[in-house]
């Protein structure tokens, strides 16, 4: 035991002191951390009106009716929501452009300012049959603000239309007023308070997490066997242990530097949330921004499924990934002859998109009990959708006798494979080494 114990500290000390994986430990927080302020700062930013001329040369009230769409709309919603405009009103004859010149040099000058011109909205009759209006502006890059300017002019320009055609606007707008659908999930016969963008956002990290756990760290384990066997290391190694105790050391000491790093960025990840109210005020944003936003919260139950299917998935795709690397004696072939498993990882991720319609349908239950897939299906349908207690269990004893039966299989190759060198093996003479292993 104390041997296997040696391999596993080994392992484990050898990643841990990398520069790499100090780096990426470091700049995993920083990352969350910055995609977590960044949505607070870009709404505290700038949150002052931004002033826009109307240049009316309209008959009748349409000029009056695009000033007042623009000086209704808000930056956000809810009561505290502040104008999103400043706006000014100027009269014009149309087919003028004596107001308009005077006006364009204006713009994008003192453009930090409270008083600075961002826009100009030029009315005309016109845009009543066309439906094309004009707008010059020093911020016309920004596709958010173009996107909501065009949806507030857009219902300015129907409410003229239906007036002029002697529909009863009021009546209208109130029939036809917005409906926002406010999603909750329930959970065990609750209401978790969570929306289902959270259920979504949830349910996408996780699977990328793992993705990107498997990816990187069982290569690693892969590019380990080969270094030591192209080293010769492999040789002194297993005169002092058994093929299938270094493999396991190697396997647990590289999963325990993948469950630190998860650790440190979930971890980071629950501070964030938990503090996202205060940190709001610290950056300016009130409280109600900081609620809105679809930041989802894991519960101790999916955390538990999650880590239990995350371990089991280590297990099952890093000993697949040591039995390829003892059939090879070089990187290159170990890349090449890897491409199955990874394929199998490409596809457990795929999946996670086709469960978010139909997390309880036939196929997510039939890719809840295939092992190599279970680790990404089982915790992606737990987020979106509560699951019985017995499937659950179902899904991780039939996973978890898949990573038995892989890591026996991989062991009999590895106990072979690790001493072979030369020509890379046919798939005929690793099902004899898996015979006579």
């Amino acid at each position: 035991m104390h041997k296997l114990i040696a391999v596993i500290r080994r392992e484990f000390m050898v990643r841990v002191r990398t520069r790499a994986f100090v780096i990426s430990t470091v700049l995993g927080p920083v990352l969350l951390g910055m995609l977590f302020v960044l949505p607070m700062l870009l709404e505290s930013r700038d949150r002052a009106p931004k002033r826009i001329v109307v240049l009316n040369a309209a008959d009748g009230n349409f000029g009056s009716r695009v000033a007042e769409a623009l000086t209704s709309a808000r930056r956000g919603s809810g009561p505290e929501a502040p104008p999103r405009y400043r706006v000014e009103s100027v009269a014009a004859v149309e087919g003028s452009t004596a107001p308009l010149d005077t006006l364009i040099p204006h713009l994008g000058v003192k453009d930090a300012g409270p008083d600075a011109l961002v826009g100009v909205v030029v009315v005309t009759d016109s845009v009543i049959e066309t439906g094309r209006l004009h707008y010059y502006g020093s911020n016309v890059g920004s596709l958010s603000e173009m996107g909501e300017l065009q949806r507030t002019l857009r219902q300015a320009v129907i409410a003229e239309r239906l007036a002029r055609s002697g529909v009863d606007v009021s009546v209208l707008a109130a029939a036809t007023a917005p409906v926002s659908l406010e999603t909750s999930r329930v959970s065990n016969g609750q209401a978790s308070g969570e929306s289902g963008e959270s259920s979504f956002m949830l349910a996408y990290v996780m699977s990328f997490l793992l993705y990107f756990a498997l990816i990187i760290y069982g290569i690693q384990v892969m590019g380990s066997v080969v270094e030591e066997k192209t080293n010769r290391i492999m040789e002194i190694l297993v005169s002092s242990l058994s093929p299938f105790e270094l493999m396991l050391g190697k396997v647990i000491g590289v999963g325990s530097v993948a469950l630190l790093q998860l650790g440190i960025w979930s971890g980071t990840a629950k501070l964030l949330t938990s503090q996202r109210v205060a940190i709001a005020g610290l950056l300016g944003a009130s409280p109600s921004d900081a609620m809105s936003m679809p930041i989802p919260s894991i519960s101790g139950g999916l955390l538990a499924v999650y880590l239990s299917f995350f371990v089991l998935g280590f297990f099952l795709y890093s000993a697949a990934y040591a039995a390829v690397a003892a059939t090879v004696s070089t990187q290159q072939e170990a890349q090449q002859a890897a491409m199955p498993i990874t394929l199998c990882i490409v596809v457990g991720l795929m999946l996670m998109f086709g469960l978010l319609d139909e997390p309880n349908g036939t196929l997510a239950r039939t890719m809840s009990m295939i092992p190599f897939f279970a680790p990404f299906v089982t915790p992606v349908r737990y987020s979106l959708s509560p699951l019985p207690l017995m499937e659950v269990l179902a899904s991780a004893g039939i996973t978890g006798l898949g990573v038995i039966a892989v890591a026996w299989v991989a062991g009999r190759i590895y106990r072979v494979g690790i001493l072979m060198y030369g020509k890379r093996p046919s798939v005929m003479e690793v099902l004899r080494w898996i015979r006579t292993g």
